[in-house]
């Protein structure tokens, strides 16, 4: 990190799509699969691709939390650390 509030907000946005993406893909893949299954049958459901998203969303979340959150850690650090130089 050079220090600069640019490149500071730049890696905050970089991560923090990062770090959405697989869990917005994930519940759009679901969704997206339900929906086709829903047309196929005909169901007309509204509820039904709810519990399944929330469940790929959760589970998205359980194995990717971990890296999801060691980023946002050494962003925090990162911020904290350089402070002195954004408080001027």
């Amino acid at each position: 990190m050079d220090g600069s509030m640019a490149s500071l907000f730049s890696r905050a946005v970089w991560i923090t799509l990062f770090a959405s993406l697989p869990i917005l893909l994930a519940a759009l893949v679901v969704g997206l699969a339900i929906g086709i299954l829903q047309t196929a049958t005909s169901i007309q459901e509204q509820t039904l691709s709810f519990v399944p998203k929330i469940l790929a969303v959760l589970l998205t979340t359980l194995f990717l939390g971990p890296t999801i959150f060691h980023q946002v850690v050494n962003l925090a650090k990162d911020v904290f650390g350089n402070l002195q130089a954004f408080v001027k």
